[in-house]
């Protein structure tokens, strides 16, 4: 069994052990460090399956580091461990392009679920019936590459939008309801995890906005459809 590779940021010395044990016995490659700046050397230096990120923390906090990932990395998952529990602060956080944000205090369960529920839709596991492409008007999309094409340009999208614009895609001009999509992708149906959602179907609308018989259109109260009009 492959182990992951978890890059853990936690300036708390004794959290920071207490998370490392834990994800160890639980079959998790981590490295530990104090602070952003450390942070960020051992990202650079090294590959990681997730990474976990305190927010407060000295040298380079954790939203600036995020920020530097997501610079350098759109796909490596990234979830947020914090006491932070604004409203502001979280969708901060998925606005800065989170996987995942987790208040403190938290239990060891829960965020092993979570992590679980990440790296699942990171790395979906694939048949050959799964490794499909869609048509949209101009677009093509190959969902075994996570890459959305319109004639010689290609996007990569990270592995959120890929999974979000399969759904669509499978449910073509019809509506996807919103909860089963917060159910299979995020793995539950909280304000948060809905708001993120939001942040990625405005990615993809941006994504899709050269052609104009492609739209994802919001349908009040139930979630959202993929529109793909016949040119006229």
């Amino acid at each position: 069994m492959i182990m992951r590779r978890v890059l853990l940021l936690e300036d708390d010395v004794n959290l920071g052990l207490v998370l490392q044990e834990h994800l160890q016995m639980n079959g998790f490659a981590v490295t530990l460090c104090a602070n952003g700046e450390e942070g960020m050397a051992e990202f650079v230096r090294g590959e990681f399956d997730l990474c976990l990120v305190d927010i407060m923390m000295p040298k380079k906090d954790g939203f600036t580091f995020a920020r530097e990932v997501r610079r350098r990395n759109q796909q490596v998952p990234l979830i947020f461990l914090t006491a932070k529990a604004m409203k502001e602060d979280k969708i901060a956080g998925f606005r800065i392009g989170c996987d995942d944000y987790l208040t403190k205090p938290f239990s060891i369960e829960e965020l092993l679920l979570r992590i679980e529920a990440v790296l699942r839709r990171s790395s979906p596991a694939l048949s050959a019936a799964d490794a499909v492409q869609f048509d949209l008007g101009s677009y093509r999309f190959d969902y075994q590459r996570q890459v959305l094409r319109r004639g010689s340009a290609d996007v990569k999208l990270t592995p959120t939008e890929s999974e979000l614009l399969r759904l669509l895609c499978v449910n073509l001009n019809r509506t996807l309801d919103r909860n089963k999509a917060l159910r299979e992708i995020w793995g539950n149906e909280s304000y948060f995890s809905g708001r993120s959602m939001d942040v990625f179907i405005s990615k993809l609308r941006k994504y899709l906005k050269d052609d104009p018989g492609v739209e994802i259109v919001s349908i009040h109260g139930k979630g959202y459809k993929l529109v793909v009009t016949a040119p006229k």
